[in-house]
Formats: C-alpha cells, sequence, structure tokens
C-alpha cells in the first residue's frame, strides 16, 4: 500500500495527531514509560485506551466513508500511527534526548537522521510506515526490526495454516484475500522454515527413563527424489508415567516399512535416555517383536486386534466378513488365555477348512496377540489397538493429502512436524488422554512388578 495518512488528510487522522504527539493519549506503549511524568502512569498501565476517543474516531472515519478496516482504512492508520510512535520512544531512548531538544555532548554526538519508508504486513494489512535513523548507525529498532517485514502475528497464521494442511499457494491466496497482501510462496517457505531449528532440538530432546506403553506405527508420504515415490514416516507415540501423550519423534525412511529400521529408531529411543518399556503395541509387522526386544528384552509386544481383523479380511471373501468377524470377536473378548484358545479352536473348525490362510495368520501372531488378556477389560480396551496412535495418524494424513508430494524429504518432515506440534490447542485433549489412562497406571505398575515406580525420577 503506497497511500500514507499524512497524504489522504482526513480529519481523523488530523485528530489523532493532535491529541498524541507520541500516541500516548490513545495507546501508551510500554517502551514510553522511560519517558517524562507519562512513563509513571504507563508502567501502573501498560495499556490505557481511551474507549470515548476510540468510539469518536469510529464514529467520524465512518461518517467519512472510511472503512474501519482494510487498505488505507482506520485500523491500518492507527496501527501505522502506534507503530512510528513506538519507534520514536526507542530512538529517544537509544539517543537519550527528546526530538527538536539536541544539545551539545548529547548521546556522544550522535544525533536523528531523518527516516526511511518501510511497508510491512500486519493483521491490519499492508503498513507503511516511517523508522528513524541516527547518524552513527548503532539504532537496533525492536519493535519493528531491521529487515523484518512481517510481524510476528502474520508469521503464526502461517505456521498455523501450514499445520491444518493448506499448501502455500492456498495460503498465499488466504492472506491476499483476508489481509490484503501480496505474499509469495517462496516468503511462504521461508516462513515455514523457521521451524526447522525447533523440529530438530525436539527430535533430539532427551525422554523419560521409563514408558508404561509406546505405540508406534508408520504412515507413506509421496517424496519427489528423481521420480516421485511413497516413502515411510515412522512415528512413536508413548504414554507418560503421569498418564500425558508424547510423541518421541519422527523419522524417514526408504522403501517400505521394515522392521530392520525399526530397530534402528528403537536403538536411538534407548540412546536418549529410555531404559524400560513396558509394552510395545504395534500392527504386527513380521520381525518386529524380534526387533522390540533386541532393543529392551523385558518388553512384551502388543499386536493391535484391528490389524489383525483386517488382515483376515485380506483372505476371505467380502461376503464373509462379517459372519468372520462375529466368529472372532469371542476369542479377543475372551476372559483369559485359555478361554480365548478355547475360543480360537472353535473358530478353526468352523473356517479353518475354507480359509487356512486366516488360521495360520492368528496362530503365528498369537504370542503377541495374548499379552492384553491378563489385563482387566477397560485396560483392554486401551492396549489391545493402535488407536491412539491412529487418530494422530488421521491428523497427519489430512495435511499431507493436501500436498501431493513433496519436493524432499526434509519438506515431508517439516509438514510432519507442524501437524503433530498443531494437534491439541486448547489442552482438553491432553486432560482426557491423562484420565483416561490413570486406572491402567496404576494396574500396569502391579502387573510389571513395580518396573514403572523403579524408573521413576
Amino acid at each position: 500500500m503506497n497511500t500514507q495518512v499524512e497524504s489522504a488528510q482526513p480529519p481523523v487522522v488530523t485528530e489523532v495527531d493532535e491529541q498524541m504527539s507520541t500516541g500516548a493519549e490513545l495507546v501508551q506503549t510500554p517502551i514510553e514509560t522511560e519517558l517524562g511524568d507519562q512513563a509513571s502512569t504507563a508502567a501502573e498501565q501498560p495499556l490505557v485506551v481511551d474507549k470515548a476517543l476510540v468510539a469518536r474516531l469510529v464514529g467520524e472515519a465512518r461518517q467519512q466513508g472510511l472503512s474501519v478496516d482494510g487498505e488505507g482504512g482506520l485500523l491500518t492508520q492507527l496501527t501505522k500511527l502506534v507503530l512510528e510512535s513506538a519507534l520514536e520512544g526507542e530512538v529517544t531512548a537509544h539517543l537519550g534526548y527528546e526530538k527538536h531538544e539536541r544539545t551539545e555532548g548529547t548521546a556522544g554526538g550522535n544525533a536523528r537522521n531523518g527516516t526511511r519508508s518501510k511497508t510491512v504486513l500486519t493483521k491490519a494489512g499492508p503498513v507503511q510506515i516511517e523508522v528513524p535513523r541516527d547518524r552513527a548507525g548503532t539504532f537496533e529498532p525492536m519493535v519493528v526490526a531491521k529487515r523484518q517485514r512481517r510481524l510476528g502475528s502474520i508469521e503464526d497464521v502461517v505456521l498455523s495454516l501450514s499445520a491444518r494442511g493448506m499448501t502455500h499457494g492456498d495460503i498465499a491466496a488466504h492472506l491476499a484475500d483476508v489481509y490484503g497482501s501480496e505474499v509469495s510462496k517462496t516468503t511462504i517457505s521461508t516462513i515455514t522454515d523457521k521451524v526447522l531449528d525447533g523440529m530438530a532440538e525436539w527430535q533430539n530432546r532427551p525422554l523419560d527413563p521409563v514408558y508404561p506403553v509406546v505405540f508406534i506405527d508408520c504412515i507413506h508420504v509421496k517424496v519427489r527424489d528423481g521420480q516421485v515415490a511413497n516413502r515411510p514416516i515412522y512415528i512413536a507415540l508413548a504414554v507418560t508415567v503421569d498418564g500425558n501423550r508424547d510423541i518421541l519423534g519422527l523419522w524417514a525412511g526408504d522403501g517400505g516399512e521394515g522392521a530392520k529400521y525399526w530397530l534402528q529408531v528403537l536403538t536411538e529411543i534407548k540412546n536418549r535416555g529410555v531404559e524400560d518399556v513396558l509394552m510395545v503395541v504395534c500392527d504386527g509387522l513380521k520381525g518386529l517383536p524380534d526387533a522390540v526386544n533386541a532393543v529392551w528384552a523385558d518388553t512384551v509386544v502388543q499386536t493391535c486386534i484391528v490389524h489383525l481383523l483386517r488382515n483376515s479380511f485380506r483372505y476371505s471373501a467380502r461376503q464373509d466378513w462379517d459372519a468372520i468377524s462375529r466368529s472372532l470377536k469371542p476369542v479377543y473378548q475372551a476372559g483369559t488365555v485359555a478361554e480365548a484358545e478355547e475360543r480360537f479352536l472353535e473358530f478353526q473348525e468352523e473356517w479353518g477348512q475354507k480359509y487356512p490362510a486366516i488360521v495360520r495368520l492368528w496362530s503365528n501372531s498369537w504370542a503377541e496377540f495374548v499379552p492384553f488378556l491378563q489385563f482387566d477389560r477397560e485396560i483392554r480396551r486401551i492396549v489391545c489397538t493402535t488407536n491412539a496412535i491412529e487418530s494422530v495418524n488421521a491428523r497427519i494424513r489430512k495435511a499431507v493429502r493436501a500436498r501431493g508430494h513433496f519436493p524432499n524429504e526434509q519438506a515431508a518432515l517439516k509438514c510432519v512436524y507442524l501437524a503433530v506440534m498443531a494437534l491439541d490447542p486448547t489442552g482438553k485433549g491432553r486432560a482426557r488422554w491423562t484420565q483416561r489412562w490413570k486406572q491402567a497406571l496404576n494396574a500396569f505398575d502391579i502387573a510389571f512388578d513395580g518396573r514403572l515406580s523403579a524408573h521413576r525420577r
């Protein structure tokens, strides 16, 4: 926006200028607390707004046909005045004297040296401001730093929209529609790249010494590396000893999901401080139990019941799915392991001749299927499936699906990381999760002979 407040000469701005040489009567910023007698009042009330003055300004703007928001609107003009007032307060504090009050020897010979125009992007839209300069070039503004073209709120909007699955093109169009500003996709990519340092720190952070349950799974994203191909993103979600959810990390692999790569992931988790895991819940990937026990020898591996059912349906005709599901239900709802074995023998007699592959599937997975049967039904409902991590995967897939494919592995991980960080913005989900796990954690400590409490910090 090239239009400046002074060029429009509306009475609204003129009255504001008369009533506030530094914006003190409309808004007193923390920077102005260092200036004169008004500073002590501002220190007691960091933000003082004259509601009557604001109402009068809005009324006069409407009378003149001036919109409250939008390009050249009242909000844009006030944003300009407040920013320039804050910058003037900063340069005054830097030089040690008010404007037009310079004396010999003040500021060590340094002095004001005019202003330079600069356009910044704010939630009120693009705002052109005049940034003061000093002759020595030592003035470093804080409100709008050097080379800063966007105020922090806009960057937060970009990160939030990106975490919810919007492409860079969609975000650029949204900013143009809502804020009236043109932001290139390259600029949006630069903003989102700022999370990379935080992502690296998060990925390498120390972990708790013990976790009751760790859910592991992977999703596939399309990455263009010479040609577009599916790449696995490995995810580990843990339940802490306090019942909170903790996503331990994200890892990008090659090819399909494999137990060999999971061994590397679990070893890294152990090297970050995890001494013991009571249970690992997984999707029944071949070789995964051996990989888990190679890292933590005493960890119980539980296969997800939902995945077992899905894999069973792959070997059967569609018209038999409902009947097979009803026949398997007494198996995984049995009260004891012995009862489950009896119900499985009944299933084998009924379906073994027609679908021997299903019987073989459950027989091969039996050792990883039965551990959850030692708990009561409320606890079984929590640990017998990977639903806890599937809900996270659903949010990630929503963010990934809109992108189509990613130019490289780092871009894919960045998208997944942003989606993970935006999972529970209100904190209500965390409270429900904690409450859900309280009873199960007590049972874990008893069932696993105090291993849970022994490693607590």
